[in-house]
């Protein structure tokens, strides 16, 4: 028997997630009026708007079916309530890199992750060994641009 892995995620991740799906499920109808009004036009073999209407089709369920997979998945957690000296899902880390210059990341699902904003995903390269690191471990990360070293200073969960 296969067993389902499970998706960690922060609230509001799974409410972006579920916000997404209520959107993509309201764009359904308009595809398919897009599709009938495409077909009224005759020869379809030669009809750019049907087969764009069909392709925008296949690609909303698609997209229906990937979210509805990652919420039915979904273990929500919520950092405020962890706690502990090791660095964890949901875990706000400052790093001091090379240069003694302060960074700050949270741990996040994979849907989340957005680096600009200090989120990065637990599968990351950086997120991989982070995880279970405690207050002044060496971190050692390989990435496209080569090897990065960090020192973790400070492990928060807000």
């Amino acid at each position: 028997m296969a067993t389902v892995e499970k998706m960690p995620m922060l609230a509001e991740g799974y409410e972006k997630l579920t916000a997404d799906l209520k959107r993509l499920k309201e764009e359904r109808p308009q595809i398919v009026d897009a599709i009938e009004e495409a077909r009224a036009h005759g020869d379809l073999s030669e009809n750019a708007e049907y087969h764009a209407a069909k392709e925008r089709q296949g690609q909303i369920e698609a997209s229906i079916a990937d979210i509805e997979d990652k919420l039915s998945r979904a273990q929500i957690i919520d950092p405020t309530e962890l706690s502990g000296d090791k660095v964890v899902f949901g875990a706000t880390v400052t790093l001091l890199d090379e240069d003694d210059k302060p960074v700050r990341y949270q741990i996040v699902g994979q849907t989340e992750a957005d680096a600009k904003t200090g989120r990065i995903s637990y599968n990351s390269p950086l997120g991989r060994a982070l995880i279970g690191r405690k207050v002044d471990d060496e971190v050692e990360v390989t990435v496209p641009s080569g090897d990065r070293y960090y020192l973790v200073s400070k492990i928060e969960f807000i």
